[in-house]
């Protein structure tokens, strides 16, 4: 089984930094293969918690060269609830990979553990009579605090549906359950990462490299 690590991570760091430079991005340190993945990008300010900045992937199998090259340039730039990252937040920005695995069909909505599974939630909204669906990364109930209940609620409001959730309306929810794999670098990490591969830190007009 392929695992995220680090050339995954420096790969999107590369094909961001690229985006800034209008420069072509050095080719990447690992294979092709087939996985669903998702990659995170999150802002560090004044050595508090990271912040959501971006967060798109696909729960399809894609080529994984050019599931990060699209995706690390999706969620940086057109994740519809943030503004596009800037180069000069670069050096504040950190960078995870997720490759998913073991999908299974769950038995009910409560058949998953946080922190060891994402969740994938299938449901129809009674007040449109249309489906609705979201997924949270295997991390996201873990770091929110959350309850399983508390996540599945929040998850149905990213799916779209406003209207009253009820225990019965939760127990219509066909729930997948998947896990995975993730890598995270810091900017500064991948900067001393480049400098120790590569001779030289990369250049970006205005973002000084590594700095928190």
């Amino acid at each position: 089984m392929v695992a995220a690590n680090r050339e995954m991570v420096v790969y999107c760091f590369d094909t961001l930094v690229s985006h800034y430079t209008s420069e072509e991005a050095p080719p990447p340190a690992f294979d092709g293969a087939q996985h669903p993945l998702f990659v995170t990008w999150k802002k560090v300010v004044n050595g508090g918690e990271p912040r959501l900045r971006g967060c798109i992937g696909s729960l399809e199998a894609h080529c994984l060269i050019n599931g990060f090259r699209e995706y690390a340039l999706t969620s940086a730039l057109r994740d519809r609830r943030f503004p596009p990252i800037q180069a000069r937040e670069l050096p504040s920005l950190e960078c995870t990979v997720s490759i998913l695995t073991d999908y299974e069909t769950a038995n009910h909505y409560l058949d998953w553990e946080a922190g060891k599974h994402g969740i994938i939630i299938e449901f129809s909204d009674p007040d449109y009579n249309s489906r609705r669906s979201a997924t949270y990364l295997p991390e996201v109930a873990a770091n929110e605090g959350w309850t399983k209940v508390e996540a599945i609620d929040s998850l149905m409001r990213k799916a779209g549906y406003n209207g009253a959730i009820t225990e019965s309306l939760r127990k219509r929810i066909k729930l997948t359950r998947y896990q995975s794999t993730l890598f995270s670098m810091h900017y500064s990490e991948y900067v001393s990462y480049v400098k120790t591969t590569r001779g030289a830190a990369p250049t970006i007009a205005g973002v000084k490299p590594g700095v928190h």
